[in-house]
């Protein structure tokens, strides 16, 4: 039965629920001057200092322009620093400052209230099972996606 319209589609109603979501995270977080993909590569950085651009697109999911675009209005609004690299000084690795980590401990349990919000109607082992189902998912996404790239080269 898996798809007989667009209403069984897994891609719709991650979506739909993708949207929903990060409209209602923006909502909570707009004070903070901070949009959710600013926040999830703030969050990716606090989390690893001393990563480089590469390694915080992989990270946080974003690819390299809109990674670059982000890292440079959290730089510009003070909540990291870029240094260069001792060995390549044409990579620079990115670390977060002091007002960087006062935000995420601000928006932190924002996001997680949101997500317990959203989940009410879940278990612990149906919050889990779903997190296993979407991280099968994002791994055969994966395989798909290199694959059409091997064909496409």
């Amino acid at each position: 039965m898996k798809y007989t319209s667009l209403d069984d589609s897994i891609g719709y109603l991650l979506g739909i629920s993708y949207r929903k979501l990060t409209n209602l995270l923006q909502h909570r977080i707009r004070s903070y001057d901070m949009t959710p993909e600013q926040w999830s590569v703030l969050y990716r950085i606090n989390e690893r200092d001393g990563l480089i651009q590469k390694e915080i697109a992989e990270r946080s999911g974003k690819d390299k322009p809109t990674t670059t675009r982000i890292l440079d209005l959290l730089e510009a609004k003070g909540y990291i620093v870029k240094k260069p690299g001792e060995k390549d000084r044409r990579a620079f690795l990115v670390y977060i400052t002091e007002a960087g980590k006062e935000v995420v401990a601000a928006i932190t349990p924002i996001e997680k209230q949101l997500v317990e919000e959203a989940t009410v109607s879940l278990s612990d082992n149906e919050y889990a099972y779903l997190l296993e189902l979407l991280a099968r998912i994002d791994a055969a996404v994966d395989k798909l996606t290199e694959k059409e790239r091997g064909e496409m080269e």
